[in-house]
């Protein structure tokens, strides 16, 4: 195996902590809302990091980029945060170069998802590229890594069945509420929140339950409005949260609060009320619970439901993995040739090089020495000596970082200077993905 290395100076990561090893807890305060995004891309550019992007979802926070060291990385993440160092060493992971770029593919294809075969990330994944682009912060390796783990996504979600069935944390949530509250078609639901997850589980709760009883609350009352156009519920005014609290029976929060939006002042119950909050950070203060009746999940605990449709899933992981390591491969092959290019242009210089040389000494020994002619041959044979080292450098069973480094130190070529290189990925990094 090739060892995976973008430059003699710079290496690809990706780091950050998920749902596999980081509570809600942990993982709210590593979240990033569209600000801190957008702040900790602008402080990178500010700091010389080159290329970037960040993500930061319900499950994960995650950056992929090129750094001297992964630290570079971690500083950026908690310092536009409110999670440490030392909680990010005690829950986080660091992957580089191969398995950073394996992580990617396998986050981006659902893979990695906390519920095997939920697509969301990758939209994710697409805005956090438009923002790094937006701010220059892609390069030429990053922009086609990206590129492929979205033709990979795309592909795996249509030709395997991995995300068959109504399966992802806002159905999952609509289930457990069918299965957990008796006559739940006459029940009152309150949904906080119109976001993404709240949306996606509002259409669910209109689809499954069969509920005239479901009001909408959110900040901004024209986003709700929106929604409850198009699902035929009912909306509400915040100001009236704590009122509509009070007659609800199943309570939804979805928001995109930094810090908990209901608390024990806010409920006065006088019936049982079940609470699901979908939040990261949580938006649902715990001490809820301390109320009789009150019933706190998190979805963190609805990831943890598994059916028939979930076990049916990872019959499909090896077809996903199959066309992974098609589009690995498609990469691999495209990342060696930008990397061989400089070497084989340096290498075709040098030859031309010494056959001028030998040109000069044989003119000043024969008689009507035909310039003309040998230069035809001459071309001829250097072509064909360099499209016989590009395809060895080329073939996928190839050590290319050894058979460069014995071709330019063969023929003294050394590495090309920048101003030579035909690109600067060509120059500056060395990529193997195999």
């Amino acid at each position: 195996m090739e060892n995976f290395n973008m430059s003699r100076s710079s290496t690809f990561y990706a780091l950050g902590l998920s749902y596999k090893k980081a509570d809600a807890v942990i993982r709210g305060k590593f979240s990033l809302d569209a600000k801190a995004q957008s702040d900790l891309l602008l402080q990178a550019k500010a700091e010389g990091i080159e290329s970037l992007l960040v993500t930061s979802t319900c499950n994960r926070t995650e950056i992929y980029g090129f750094a001297h060291h992964p630290y570079e990385f971690i500083k950026l993440l908690c310092e536009n945060s409110n999670g440490s160092v030392e909680e990010f060493q005690q829950a986080a992971y660091i992957y580089k170069n191969e398995e950073a770029v394996s992580h990617m593919f396998r986050v981006g294809t659902g893979l990695d998802s906390q519920i095997l075969g939920d697509f969301e990330i990758i939209s994710q994944i697409k805005t956090a590229f438009s923002n790094s682009k937006r701010e220059g912060l892609v390069n030429t390796f990053l922009d086609r890594l990206v590129n492929t783990v979205i033709q990979a996504s795309k592909k795996v979600k249509t030709e395997t069945k991995i995300s068959s069935g109504a399966t992802s944390v806002s159905f999952a949530s609509v289930q457990y509420i069918i299965r957990n509250v008796a006559d739940i078609g006459n029940k009152n639901i309150l949904l906080f929140g119109t976001g993404k997850i709240g949306r996606n589980t509002c259409e669910n709760l209109v689809k499954h339950t069969k509920n005239s009883h479901i009001a909408l609350i959110n900040r901004t009352k024209n986003k709700a409005e929106l929604l409850a156009g198009k699902l035929n519920v009912i909306v509400k005014d915040y100001a009236d949260l704590k009122q509509e609290l009070q007659q609800a029976d199943v309570l939804v929060v979805a928001t995109g609060a930094q810090n908990p939006t209901i608390d024990k002042t806010l409920l006065a119950l006088q019936k049982p009320l079940l609470i699901l909050d979908l939040s990261v950070p949580r938006n649902v203060d715990i001490t809820v619970e301390e109320i009789p009746g009150v019933t706190l999940i998190h979805l963190d605990d609805l990831s943890q439901i598994t059916d028939d449709t979930l076990e049916k899933r990872k019959q499909h992981i090896p077809a996903a993995e199959a066309i992974i390591d098609d589009l690995k491969l498609e990469l691999n092959i495209w990342v060696n040739g930008r990397k061989c290019a400089p070497t084989i242009h340096a290498l075709k210089s040098k030859l031309n090089d010494i056959v001028s040389a030998e040109f000069a000494f044989q003119k000043k020994k024969t008689t009507h020495f035909d310039d003309a002619q040998m230069d035809l041959i001459s071309s001829r044979i250097i072509q064909k000596l360099t499209n016989h080292f590009a395809s060895h450098l080329k073939n996928e069973n190839t050590s290319v970082d050894q058979s460069i480094e014995f071709i330019e130190k063969v023929f003294q070529i050394g590495h090309l200077a920048p101003d030579k290189a035909s690109s600067p990925i060509e120059e500056k990094y060395k990529i193997n993905l195999s």
